[in-house]
C-alpha cells in the first residue's frame, strides 16, 4: 500500500518516536482499561444490577466476543475511510460505548454497551499499529508498534488500579465515567496531532480478504493465538496457584500482579528492539525462552520467592513476542495490511478465551499444579508455529531464486 505522510511539523524525526506515537498510546491506555478494569468490578456489578457473579462474567466473555468478530467486520464496512478519519470515528465508538456503560440500567444493555465499545478495539490497534510504522523510520518501525501496544500494558499497571479504586468508592459507574473522558483525552490528540495519511491507492476488499487468507498470515495468526493461550492459561488461575501452592495471602498477589505488570511492559518494549534488530531470531527465541520459563514455573512456585522472580521473568517473555508477531504479519500482508492486522486482535482474544477454558479443564482432570506445563506445551506449538513460517518463506525464496 503505498501512502504518503504530509511532512508538518508534526513530520517525524528520524532516530526519536514522535509525539502522535503518545496520542496512540493514550487510545490503546484507554482501551486496556476498559477491557481488564470489569475484572476488578465483578462483585460490585453484579450487587447493583441483581445477576450471580457468574452472569457478570459474561461481560468479560462479551467483550472477548465483540473484540474477535467485530475488529474484522467493522475493517471491511470502514477499508475505504482514510486513517485518520477511521481513527477519529473508532474512538468516538468507544467514548460512546463506555458512557452509555455508565448510565445502562440493566443487565443486558450494560452487555449491549460493552460490546459496542470492543468493536472499537481491535481495528483502532489494528490501524493504530500501521499508523505508527509509518511515522518513524524503517529499522524503528517495531519498536513503535510496541510503543502504541505498551498503552495496553501500562493500562494494567495504573490504569486498571486506579479505575478499581474509583469504582469501589465511588461506585462502579465512575469507573466507565473516568475511561470515557480518556477516550475524549485521546480523542482531541488523535484531532490535533495525528497526521493525514495519503493513501494513493486504497486497496479493494478482494485483496485485503486475499491478505488474510494467505496461508503465512494464517499461520501467523495461529502463532500468535497459540501464544496468547498460553499467557491466558496461566493468567488466568494465577490468583489461586499463588494462594493454593505458594502460599501468598490474598493482599500479597495484587502486588504481585504489579510486579508482573511491569514486565509486560518491559518486554513489550524490549520485543519491538529485538524485532526491530532481527525479527527471525527474536521470535524464534522469544518463545523458546518462554516455554523454558513456564516449565520452570511448575518446578519454582512451590518457593515463593522464586515463584515471585519467575512470574516477573514470565511477564517479559510472555509479552515480548506481541511486537514480532504484529510486524510479521504486517510484512507478509504488506499490499493490503488492515484486515490482516485487525484480525490479528481477534486471534489474540480467542487465544485468550481458549487458554482460560484449556486451564480449567486442566485443573479439572490433573489440578492446580499442572497448569503451568499446559502453558509450556502452548509455547512449544508456537514456537514450531514461527520456526514453520520462516522456514517456508525461506523455502520460497530458493524457489523463486531457481526458477529465475
Amino acid at each position: 500500500m503505498s501512502s504518503a505522510i504530509n511532512q508538518a511539523p508534526s513530520s517525524p524525526k528520524k532516530g526519536r518516536f514522535p509525539l502522535p506515537l503518545l496520542c496512540l498510546t493514550a487510545g490503546a491506555f484507554a482501551i486496556g482499561m476498559t477491557e481488564f478494569i470489569i475484572m476488578g468490578l465483578l462483585p460490585n456489578v453484579a450487587n447493583d444490577l441483581e445477576v450471580t457473579i457468574p452472569q457478570a462474567g459474561q461481560l468479560i466473555t462479551s467483550y472477548a466476543l465483540g473484540v474477535a468478530f467485530g475488529a474484522p467486520l467493522l475493517t471491511i464496512f470502514t477499508h475505504k475511510v482514510p486513517q485518520k478519519k477511521l481513527l477519529i470515528l473508532l474512538m468516538c465508538i468507544f467514548i460512546v460505548g463506555n458512557a452509555l456503560s455508565v448510565v445502562a440500567p440493566s443487565y443486558y444493555l450494560l452487555i449491549a454497551a460493552r460490546v459496542m465499545t470492543a468493536f472499537a478495539h481491535g481495528t483502532f490497534l489494528g490501524v493504530g499499529s500501521i499508523i505508527a510504522a509509518r511515522l518513524v523510520a524503517p529499522e524503528k518501525r517495531a519498536g513503535a508498534v510496541s510503543m502504541v501496544l505498551a498503552g495496553l500494558t501500562i493500562a494494567n499497571i495504573i490504569g486498571v488500579p486506579f479505575g478499581t479504586f474509583i469504582g469501589q468508592q465511588l461506585g462502579w459507574r465512575a469507573s466507565f465515567g473516568a475511561i470515557t473522558i480518556m477516550g475524549i483525552i485521546s480523542l482531541i490528540g488523535i484531532i490535533k496531532f495525528i497526521p493525514v495519511i495519503r493513501q494513493e491507492h486504497v486497496p479493494s476488499l478482494a485483496k485485503e480478504f486475499r491478505s488474510l487468507i494467505n496461508p503465512q498470515v494464517l499461520l501467523v495468526l495461529l502463532t500468535g493465538a497459540l501464544g496468547c493461550a498460553s499467557l491466558f492459561s496461566v493468567f488466568t488461575y494465577i490468583t489461586p496457584m499463588l494462594e493454593s501452592i505458594s502460599g501468598f495471602a490474598e493482599h500479597s498477589v495484587t502486588w504481585i500482579l504489579v510486579l508482573f505488570g511491569f514486565g509486560v511492559t518491559i518486554g513489550n518494549m524490549l520485543g519491538g528492539r529485538l524485532a526491530d534488530w532481527k525479527l527471525k531470531p527474536a521470535l524464534i527465541i522469544n518463545f523458546a525462552v518462554l516455554a523454558v520459563i513456564l516449565s520452570l514455573l511448575t518446578v519454582t512456585l512451590s518457593n515463593p520467592v522464586l515463584a515471585v522472580v519467575t512470574i516477573f521473568l514470565w511477564g517479559i517473555a510472555a509479552f515480548g513476542i506481541m511486537p514480532g508477531i504484529q510486524i510479521r504479519i504486517m510484512n507478509l500482508a504488506h499490499e493490503a495490511p488492515l484486515l490482516a492486522t485487525t484480525s490479528s486482535h481477534s486471534a489474540l482474544n480467542l487465544g485468550n478465551a481458549s487458554g482460560a477454558y484449556l486451564g480449567g479443564v486442566t485443573i479439572t482432570y490433573m489440578g492446580l499444579s499442572s497448569v503451568p506445563w499446559l502453558a509450556a506445551c502452548l509455547a512449544v506449538l508456537a514456537l514450531g508455529g514461527v520456526i514453520l513460517s520462516f522456514g517456508l518463506e525461506k523455502r520460497r525464496s530458493q524457489l523463486v531464486a531457481v526458477q529465475s
